[in-house]
């Protein structure tokens, strides 16, 4: 490969003098860099250690489909991220994740979330009567408690007591604070470490895991059927027809809180940001709304016939997507588009940065819900919003049900008053929002 290209470089120096604006949001040093080397480059962030950023649609369906058996997960998932929340589907590799995708995937198929519909819809209206109305609210933890309700409600049914939701939640949010630090500033490494900040946080996992083990028991014990998650998880059985054993249990729980709210309350929060930006649109929900209750009260009736409140989700996570960033690393040596993939390259997709590319997408940066009209575009290779290729999110069909249910229900409640100042972000693990004020009314 030594007629190969080399991808452009961005310097040590240069990242360390802007570790502090990376820290609080790496995405417009990232677009610089774009602008100026063109859709991929390598960041230089230590001795001996780089990363490939990439905005290239091709590079990423070529890593998730055609030569997807050459990558894997890298580190920062697969060590980081498991040492918090355990080796799960969503930090596993090779053989192990292939067993527990095959064995998890039925729990999740459409027939089984139907028996989850009404216990999703009650926890959503419940916790939408939290919205106050006629003065300006921060949405985002309205919508953070809905969506961590909504997964731990249909794992345990009633069983979990509010202040154990309370604890798995706050340990959740403050590791996964944690792991960001140690991404955004490896060469405080160390001191993480011997100042016992890593261990802290370990040892609240722990206790959560605790709070997790005394629930599986309970259920074990309990002869009744609650037909929620976790009894499709009890009831899962490998090919040799034996179950998944505590420990990797817990750790597939653990996996679905850490994915399966924050980034459903990310989506939720910049969904109703763009709806106070766009009136009209709330207006098109709502009259959606009324037509399909009026046809009928099943809520599977709704979900497929909110149309247009799922373009409008649709184009909400291409504008701010959960889940901006796609990590890879080559197993051997590669090569794309020219350009050298030595052995143990790590490579850094932009989600945010794919689903805004001027080449693909017309008038990129506007919200026009409208553009999912057209199939090619959906399900194009510039559209990622629950990744790609076999390891696509297990919940979306889950997160895409809670979404449209929130929505609908939220316009039918309340008109979103109109709002003109730019949409605030705060990159994490995932992509969050800052400071999301809005207002309600009743209608």
């Amino acid at each position: 490969m030594s007629d190969l290209k080399q991808f452009p470089e961005v310097s040590l120096p240069k990242f360390l003098k802007h570790s502090l604006t990376i820290l609080r949001n790496p995405l417009p040093f990232h677009k610089a860099n774009f602008l100026l080397h063109g859709d991929s480059f390598r960041l230089k962030i230590g001795f001996g250690k780089s990363v490939i950023f990439t905005r290239d649609a091709d590079f990423l369906s070529y890593v998730l489909q055609k030569n997807q058996k050459n990558y894997s997960k890298s580190p920062i998932q697969t060590r980081d991220l498991a040492k918090y929340i355990g080796k799960g589907l969503l930090t596993a590799e090779g053989e192990k994740w292939q067993r527990q995708r095959k064995l998890i995937q039925p729990a999740f198929h459409k027939s089984q979330l139907i028996l989850l519909l009404d216990t999703i819809y009650a926890i959503i209206q419940k916790e939408l009567d939290k919205i106050v109305v006629d003065k300006p609210i921060d949405i985002f933890p309205i919508f953070n408690d809905l969506a961590f309700q909504t997964v731990v409600k249909s794992l345990f049914s009633s069983e979990i007591k509010d202040e154990e939701i309370k604890k798995l939640q706050h340990t959740t949010e403050i590791t996964q604070q944690m792991l960001v630090k140690e991404l955004r500033q490896p060469y405080l490494g160390w001191w993480f470490k011997l100042s016992g900040k890593i261990k802290f946080h370990i040892d609240l996992i722990n206790e959560s895991r605790a709070i997790l083990k005394r629930l599986v028991n309970q259920r074990k014990q309990n002869s009744s059927k609650q037909n929620d998650l976790l009894d499709m998880l009890l009831d899962a059985r490998y090919e040799d027809g034996s179950s998944m054993d505590e420990e990797q249990l817990l750790d597939e729980i653990l996996i679905l809180f850490a994915a399966g709210h924050e980034t459903t309350s990310n989506a939720l929060t910049f969904t109703c940001e763009l709806l106070a930006r766009n009136p009209e649109s709330q207006s098109k929900i709502l009259e959606e709304v009324q037509k399909i209750k009026n046809e009928s009260s099943d809520i599977m009736h709704w979900l497929k016939n909110a149309n247009y409140t799922k373009l409008v989700i649709e184009e909400a996570m291409r504008l701010f997507p959960p889940a901006y960033f796609i990590d890879r690393i080559n197993k051997e040596a590669d090569e794309f588009n020219g350009f050298s993939l030595p052995k143990g390259s790590n490579l850094l997709f932009s989600v945010y940065e794919i689903h805004r590319h001027p080449d693909f997408w017309q008038k990129p940066e506007e919200f026009i819900p409208e553009r999912f009209l057209n199939e090619n575009v959906k399900f194009s290779k510039n559209y990622y919003p629950f990744g790609a290729g076999q390891r696509m999110c297990i919940g979306n069909n889950f997160a895409m049900y809670e979404m449209i249910l929130t929505i609908i229900t939220v316009v039918e409640r309340f008109k979103i008053l109109e709002k003109k100042e730019t949409i605030q972000i705060k990159p994490l693990i995932t992509l969050k929002p800052f400071e999301a004020i809005l207002e309600f009314k009743n209608r």
